[in-house]
């Protein structure tokens, strides 16, 4: 049985760590709309409980690597992924992965569920964010609450002690993001800033600063123009489609260093369990997987069945899921709509009971936490909280401490 905690932040300590988290925390972006997005709150998890989601992560990070390493090797098997036009002709263009020199960064979002266990609803395989928030935000609230009784892991060493570990000491680092975006950036700048004080020469960049000679990759900024020894993307590759960056194909080919590589795709869409079955055929575990994610179908399957929930294949951040306690009457409409139109950008899958935390003060909230793993490894956690069921851009980060 999960017993995860949410402790209130008093009313006359939070405007000063709301400060603090915009101004020492890199969260210069504390607004969804006109709806606050720090919480008042800290997420606590106990020893066994943060034992039990670093095992559950580690498993499936082993399952999903295995997964897309061998469907980049059988792209026969990757039809029912249904990936976006523009990305399957590059997709053919991965034949020289190494997983030993690029960065694999991943993050599981669990979900307290009614049974007292947790469920998962998706993997962010391609570029999770959310790095000082869940590296400094902890350290923050420890402060703030002054408790001396909590842990907390810091996640931006296990990615730094990655990059360090396949970089060349002092090189030449992109961090490619979508500049005109603050809440891009911020991400961008918090790991451009410690990794600048190792010694690295760090240019901010975006997709269409980047070409490849010869399989590798270079910086064309002006004043800035030099080999890359490694490209960390903060840039959805899907979203690559639409700006459509000048000789942005080189991504897929390129044998700079990268986090992450466009093979991150293939775990990327929500569609990735349509392959399981010949994952398995072929001695891919997905043992992990298919315990804690919900029965995941085709859209068409999905008549005659109750409780199932539309998402969209290359959804972020919670948005256009059908869940109907969560959603206006307009939204839940349109989203069915297009859903009828373009069946197989979706995907339908049976919908878990979030268990709401109840606060120390009284208050309710479904939480989403999320767990990174780097290279295999967890490596801490980022977490969200909001009062409808529905972990979306609403919700309001939330710092994570551990139970000594």
């Amino acid at each position: 049985m999960t017993i995860i905690k949410l402790i209130k932040i008093n009313d006359d300590k939070y405007p000063k760590y709301r400060l603090d988290a915009m101004f020492d925390c890199y969260k210069w972006d504390p607004y969804f709309l006109d709806n606050n997005t720090i919480a008042q709150h800290v997420l606590i998890l106990t020893k066994e409980e943060h034992e039990l989601l670093k095992k559950y992560t580690e498993e499936l990070d082993e399952e999903t690597r295995n997964g897309e390493v061998f469907l980049n090797a059988h792209k026969e098997y990757i039809k029912p992924l249904a990936l976006p036009r523009g990305i399957r002709k590059d997709i053919n263009n991965i034949t020289n992965y190494d997983p030993q020199k690029n960065i694999r960064l991943m993050r599981y979002d669990f979900h307290p569920v009614e049974n007292g266990d947790f469920a998962l609803s998706e993997v962010n395989s391609d570029v999770p964010g959310g790095f000082a928030e869940s590296s400094l935000l902890p350290v923050l609230a420890k402060n703030t609450i002054g408790e001396n009784n909590y842990t907390n892991i810091d996640f931006s060493e296990s990615l730094i002690n990655a990059i360090v570990s396949k970089t060349k000491a002092n090189g030449n680092i992109m961090l490619v993001h979508c500049t005109s975006y603050s809440d891009d950036r911020q991400v961008m700048q918090f790991l451009g800033d410690k990794l600048e004080k190792l010694g690295f020469h760090i240019l901010y960049g975006a997709g269409d600063h980047v070409v490849f000679k010869d399989n590798e990759a270079y910086s064309i900024l002006s004043g800035n123009e030099c080999k890359l020894d490694a490209i960390i993307r903060f840039t959805p590759l899907e979203w690559m489609i639409g700006m459509k960056p000048k000789r942005w194909g080189g991504y897929f080919y390129t044998t700079t260093t990268s986090c992450n590589h466009p093979i991150a795709i293939y775990a990327q869409t929500k569609r990735f369990p349509l392959v399981w079955d010949e994952l398995e055929k072929n001695g891919i575990s997905m043992q992990t997987w298919r315990k804690l994610l919900p029965d995941t179908i085709e859209v068409k399957d999905v008549k005659g069945k109750e409780g199932y929930i539309f998402k969209p294949a290359c959804g972020r951040v919670g948005e256009n899921i059908s869940i109907k306690e969560a959603c206006s009457k307009e939204e839940y409409s349109k989203i069915l709509k297009d859903v009828k139109r373009h069946p197989k950008q979706y995907l339908a899958q049976k919908m878990f009971k979030s268990r709401p935390i109840k606060s120390d003060d009284g208050e309710e909230f479904h939480v989403c936490l999320g767990s990174y793993s780097v290279d295999g490894k967890h490596a801490g956690y980022y977490a969200r909280l909001s009062r409808l069921p529905r972990i979306d851009s609403n919700a309001q980060d939330i710092p994570v401490l551990i139970e000594q």
